[in-house]
């Protein structure tokens, strides 16, 4: 059998499992490690366990499960936050295409079915590989510290 070396997940693996809601907790820190940027009425955060390299996650800094249960103000700004994270990953990691959506409930793939959140997942041509394929394996290649750091220096910019 091959082995693929990949020692930061031990941390995944030993922590004890949270059950508060990441979102709500991004939204109220301000600067959890893994928070990009806020809105009034949203937060943007690195998916820590990213599809592709720059998976961002956006979410209503209310905790609401659905759409219909946003105000007009909130859907608006959440929209408003979803062009600004993929302006932002365009400008830093300069994609070719993303995949932008919202898994509604366990059955249609949500891992957080409590809150809504939005993915963006950046996507470049030949992104997919042998290893998921071959091995089920998905390289992502940069750490989350120094996406966020990127990311980071390109608000500023």
């Amino acid at each position: 059998m091959d082995k693929l070396w990949a020692p930061w997940r031990i941390n995944y693996i030993s922590a004890k499992k949270q059950k508060k809601c990441i979102f709500c907790a991004a939204a109220k820190s301000g600067d959890e490690e893994n928070t990009v940027f806020g809105t009034k009425y949203s937060v943007c955060i690195l998916n820590i366990y990213p599809y592709n390299n720059g998976h961002l996650m956006v979410s209503p800094r209310r905790h609401a499960k659905d759409l219909n249960l946003l105000s007009d103000e909130e859907v608006l700004d959440l929209i408003k936050a979803v062009n600004k994270a993929k302006a932002l990953l365009e400008k830093c990691l300069r994609p070719q295409g993303f995949n932008i959506g919202v898994n509604l409930s366990a059955v249609a793939g949500a891992g957080i079915t409590g809150h809504l959140h939005i993915h963006i997942v950046p996507r470049w041509q030949g992104d997919t590989n042998f290893m998921p394929i071959i091995y089920g394996t998905k390289v992502i290649s940069q750490s989350l510290k120094e996406l966020r750091k990127k990311l980071k220096k390109c608000l500023k910019n």
